[in-house]
């Protein structure tokens, strides 16, 4: 149960209740997160918008690189919901989610290839707390995906570790999206 009481997004107000009814459309249910912070209105519209727009810009990262650095950002800062919810986009992508449950043997694991590999130590440099990131391991990035590619990754890892901080402070748990959100969160 979430620090913050969830809002009742079907009966408080049309705004709120349409991002409900959408996101049941989407996704099968409302999503705890937006519930809570329906608290603050003008944050609640931010964060969709933002969220929409940020969707839409993710255009230069192959698919599954970007969910994975997303998802190992979750796993790394310990938020259920992320994980969970994470994992149950990246079944309905069809990527392959089996490895995920191996996702800490990442940098000497065959299930992952080498850019991801390469994404997925930048996740973790980048979720440590002090920040790990060498100018070496950005060459090396930019080598691999470009300039934009590096800003696009920056950008997904850096936006889940604010989703995953702020779902783990409100208190936020899984929701039941998939059964895999059991996976172990890494050290």
């Amino acid at each position: 149960m979430p620090r913050i009481a969830a809002v009742d997004m079907k009966n408080s107000g049309l705004a709120n209740r349409m991002m409900a009814r959408f996101a049941e459309k989407r996704y099968g249910k409302t999503l705890d997160p937006l519930a809570v912070t329906a608290h603050h209105k003008g944050l609640l519209r931010a964060t969709v918008v933002h969220e929409l727009m940020v969707e839409r810009a993710g255009s230069v990262l192959p698919e599954a690189v970007r969910e994975l650095v997303v998802y190992r950002a979750a796993v790394r800062l310990g938020c259920s919901w992320c994980v969970d919810f994470g994992t149950m986009l990246q079944i309905h992508q069809g990527l392959d989610v089996e490895r995920l449950e191996h996702i800490d043997e990442y940098p000497t694991s065959d299930l992952f290839s080498r850019q991801e590999r390469l994404a997925l130590a930048y996740a973790d440099a980048m979720t440590a707390t002090p920040v790990e990131v060498t100018d070496a391991q950005v060459a090396e990035l930019e080598a691999e995906f470009g300039p934009a590619g590096v800003v696009e990754l920056t950008y997904h890892i850096a936006l889940e570790n604010m989703r995953a901080r702020s779902n783990s402070a409100l208190g936020i748990p899984a929701q039941g999206f998939t059964e895999s959100c059991q996976v172990p969160v890494g050290d």
